[in-house]
C-alpha cells in the first residue's frame, strides 16, 4: 500500500480563466478558458475553445449562413497570457475547488477533448461558444451541480441586451445587433445562459457554493492588469429620445415638401437603406442558420418593399411623376410601420425593438403624408 501511495500521482489544479474586453469587434464580449496546472512539474496549461481557422475553404461562406466551426486548443498557460499582454486586456484566474476525483476527471476529458479529431465544434454565438464550452466542462466535472444552482437564478438579462451593452463603443456593431436580432433574443435568461459572456460567468462561479458548503472557487488571482476602459455598465435604453428624433425628422420631411426634388432625394436614400437592411433580414431568416435573426419583427420598419419606391423617387428627383403604383407602396410601407406598434398592443409578448418604432414610424408616416400632394401636371413642350 506504501508503495502505491507513493508513484499515486496528484490531482491536477483547475482554474477558470477570465480575459476582459478587447479593442477589436470579435473582442468586445472578453474571453475565457480552463486552465489545468500540474502540481509535480508546475506546468500549466490553457485549454482555450476561442481559435477559429480563417484561411480554410468556405471560411467566409460559413460565417455568413452561421455555420462556423470552432476549435478547443491546449497551449502552455503563458503563451496564451502572452496575446493578452499585447492587448492591455486584463486577466483573473479562479481557483476551483474541486475533489480530486472531479479534477482529475475534467483534465482528462479537456485532454482528450483537444485531440486534433475532436477539437472542432459547431460555434454559436449565444448558445454554443468559447464561454459556454467552459461552463459546460466544469458542469460535466461537477455532475450537473453548476447547472442546478444557477439555472433557478436571473438578473433580467436577455441575449440582446448584453450584446447591445457590450457592443455599445461600437456604434455599428451594437446598431447591427439591435436591428438583426429578432425576438428570440428578448427572453429573460437565467444566470446559466447569461453565462455565453465570460465575465458574467465568472461572477455566478464566484457566488456558487456546492452542496457540502463549500465555495466553488477556492481562490482569485488577477495574472494580468486591465489597461483598456472597462465593459460597459448596465443601463436602460428610454425610448422618448428616439421619438423626438423621429418627430424631428418627421417635421423637417414635411416642410420639404415644399421642394419636392429635394424630397425625392431624401425619400431614395431613407428607401434605399431601408429596403436594403429589409432584404438583408430576409436573407437571415430563410437563408441562413442565425436562429436569432429569424422571424424579425424590424422587417416591418426596414420593409424591403422600399426598394420598389427607388424607381418614383429616380423619376421624382427628375421633375417627373412617380407612377401609378407609388402612392399604394407608400400606403402599404407606412401601414407596416404602424403594425410594428400594433404588435406592442395584441400579443402578449413582443420583440423589444420600441426605439426603433418611435424613430422610424413618424418617418415613415410623414413621407406618406407628404407625398400625398397630387400629382403635377405635365409641363407643354
Amino acid at each position: 500500500m506504501l508503495l502505491f501511495a507513493g508513484i499515486a500521482q496528484a490531482a491536477p489544479r483547475i482554474g477558470v480563466m477570465t480575459m476582459q474586453p478587447g479593442e477589436i469587434f470579435f473582442e468586445r464580449f472578453g474571453h475565457d478558458a480552463i486552465v489545468v496546472a500540474d502540481p509535480a512539474t508546475g506546468a500549466a496549461t490553457s485549454y482555450n475553445f476561442g481559435f477559429f481557422d480563417p484561411t480554410e475553404p468556405g471560411f467566409i461562406g460559413n460565417f455568413v449562413r452561421g455555420r462556423m466551426e470552432y476549435m478547443l486548443v491546449a497551449l502552455p498557460l503563458a503563451q496564451d497570457l502572452e496575446i493578452y499582454r499585447r492587448e492591455g486586456r486584463g486577466v483573473t484566474l479562479q481557483w476551483l475547488d474541486l475533489t480530486d476525483e472531479q479534477a482529475t476527471r475534467l483534465a482528462a476529458s479537456l485532454e482528450e477533448a483537444a485531440r486534433p479529431e475532436n477539437a472542432r465544434y459547431r460555434y454559436d454565438y449565444f448558445t454554443e461558444n468559447c464561454s459556454t464550452k467552459v461552463r459546460d466542462a466544469i458542469d460535466a466535472a461537477l455532475d450537473g451541480q453548476l447547472h442546478h444552482l444557477i439555472s433557478g437564478r436571473s438578473r433580467g438579462n436577455t441575449f440582446r441586451s448584453e450584446a447591445v451593452r457590450l457592443a455599445s463603443p461600437a456604434p455599428w456593431m451594437w446598431i447591427g445587433f439591435d436591428i438583426g436580432l429578432s425576438g428570440n433574443a428578448d427572453q429573460q435568461l437565467s444566470r446559466w445562459g447569461e453565462a455565453f459572456v465570460p465575465m458574467r460567468l465568472a461572477d455566478s462561479l464566484a457566488e456558487v457554493t456546492l452542496a457540502d458548503g463549500r465555495p466553488l472557487v477556492a481562490a482569485t488571482e488577477e495574472l494580468l492588469p486591465h489597461r483598456l476602459p472597462p465593459a460597459p455598465p448596465e443601463a436602460p435604453r428610454p425610448w422618448w429620445p428616439w421619438l423626438l428624433a423621429g418627430l424631428a425628422i418627421g417635421g423637417a420631411l414635411l416642410l420639404l415638401a415644399r421642394k419636392p426634388r429635394v424630397l425625392a432625394a431624401v425619400s431614395g436614400v431613407f428607401w434605399l437603406l431601408c429596403g436594403l437592411l429589409g432584404a438583408l433580414m430576409l436573407f437571415l431568416w430563410f437563408g441562413t442558420e442565425h436562429r436569432f435573426a429569424w422571424a424579425n419583427e424590424n422587417l416591418l420598419l426596414f420593409d424591403p418593399l422600399c426598394l420598389l419606391l427607388l424607381p418614383a423617387a429616380w423619376r421624382m428627383l427628375r421633375g417627373r411623376p412617380p407612377g401609378r403604383w407609388f402612392r399604394g407602396l407608400l400606403l402599404a410601407v407606412a401601414i407596416a410601420a404602424a403594425c410594428a406598434l400594433l404588435l406592442k398592443w395584441v400579443m402578449l409578448y413582443s420583440q423589444v425593438n420600441q426605439p426603433w418604432i418611435a424613430l422610424l414610424l413618424p418617418i415613415h408616416l410623414a413621407l406618406y403624408r407628404a407625398w400625398r400632394r397630387p400629382e403635377p401636371t405635365p409641363a407643354r413642350a
